[in-house]
């Protein structure tokens, strides 16, 4: 059970925030990616004690990816893609548990899933109607 419901009017007072902590987390997950293929050995492999002397910690990267889940998640959301930019919102939709579907550059929400159905299963959010607690 989610520790919070929402309504399609919640959720979308929360996506320009959303959207901050996105863009933050997709640019620090390529510069963890950039660092890590620098240090990455030549075809002529290195020596592991050369890959690990100029390889950067990536302990800094790691501490701010999960800071940001950790933001994103403190607002009742679930967190479930950096690379795609996917949060879900805990709603009722049609009388039953879904989540309300956000994927990073959309200005709305516009799509939901059953609880089981992940990504691949969006469905558009019918007009007119607002999935709320019901």
């Amino acid at each position: 059970m989610p520790a919070r419901w929402f309504t399609l009017d919640e959720a979308n007072a929360l996506i320009p925030r959303l959207e901050m902590l996105m863009e933050r987390l997709q640019r620090t997950v390529r510069m963890a990616r950039g660092a890590a293929s620098e240090a990455a050995p030549e075809p002529a492999a290195r020596a592991t004690v050369d890959v690990l002397r100029v390889r950067q910690d990536p302990g800094p990267y790691v501490s701010e990816i999960e800071r940001i889940v950790g933001e994103i998640e403190s607002l009742g959301c679930e967190f479930k893609d950096a690379a795609l930019g996917l949060v879900d919102f805990p709603a009722m939709v049609e009388g039953r548990p879904a989540l309300l579907c956000w994927q990073y550059g959309e200005k709305s929400l516009g799509f939901w899933h059953a609880q089981d159905e992940g990504f691949a299963g969006r469905r558009a959010l019918a007009s007119g109607r607002t999935p709320s607690l019901q």
